[in-house]
């Protein structure tokens, strides 16, 4: 949808569009593995909050680029939205060993694809309203989630692990 919304904001081609849109994605390269590193060094809850609230400024801001701004500002912008976006889904894989590790690829797969659940949903309230709009409801959303985040516990101490051979083993977690 970003090609669409640079093509249309700023009247480009969709090759154009496509490309600076694709700088959103590009982000994905660090991003991910460095939400992931911060949340493994400063803690997964304080690092959540954190990204959380970096996002939902970050589609605020998405909302409100107009034509009337530099195109160069509003890809700056998507992109430093796709950091927080992208490093909270690094921090949000880094819970999962914290789950039951033995299943750690199961719980894993059911992530990414509740995931992809949530950007089905989120495009098909994109087909209703206009791209303000629908940059405004994912900041909002985003808003929402801080408060469960709030109340979100992080496992302290250790985690026993029951391996298949019968075996005990005590995870040390922090």
């Amino acid at each position: 949808m970003l090609p669409l919304f640079f093509s249309e904001i700023f009247d480009l081609n969709m090759v154009t569009a496509g490309l600076l849109a694709s700088s959103y994605a590009f982000m994905n390269l660090v991003s991910r593995p460095g939400g992931g590193w911060i949340s493994d060094r400063f803690g997964r809850k304080p690092t959540l909050l954190i990204l959380t609230t970096g996002l939902s400024i970050g589609y605020f801001m998405m909302a409100s680029i107009s034509s009337e701004w530099p195109l160069a500002v509003a890809v700056a912008v998507a992109m430093l939205c796709s950091f927080f976006v992208q490093a909270g889904e690094g921090a949000v894989f880094a819970t999962v060993p914290l789950i039951k590790r033995r299943l750690t690829g199961q719980i894993a797969g059911m992530t990414g694809a509740y995931g992809n659940v949530g950007a089905v949903c989120y495009l098909t309230v994109l087909s209703f309203v206009s791209y303000q709009s629908f940059f405004l409801i994912i900041a909002m959303t985003a808003l929402i989630s801080l408060i469960f985040l709030a109340f979100l516990k992080e496992p302290d101490g250790t985690i026993t692990e029951i391996n298949e051979d019968g075996t005990v083993e005590l995870i040390g977690v922090n």
